[in-house]
């Protein structure tokens, strides 16, 4: 099964989000001070960079 560039976004895209909703997770009810905020940004950073590769996927 060979793998295109469209695929490998695809993937690349579906563990971003798992990854950003886990730290997003993780900031929000597992670390209740200032530590949950820096999970819950970058788990917004995780999304917005897993937005970006879903847009990127029909262009390259």
């Amino acid at each position: 099964m060979g793998m295109n560039k469209n695929t490998i976004l695809g993937w690349a895209t579906l563990i971003m989000i798992l990854m950003g909703l886990l730290l997003i997770g993780l900031g929000a009810f597992r670390y209740s001070d200032v530590s949950g905020w820096g999970f819950a940004a970058v788990g917004l950073g995780f999304l917005a960079n897993a937005w970006v590769f879903s847009s990127l996927k029909g262009r390259l």
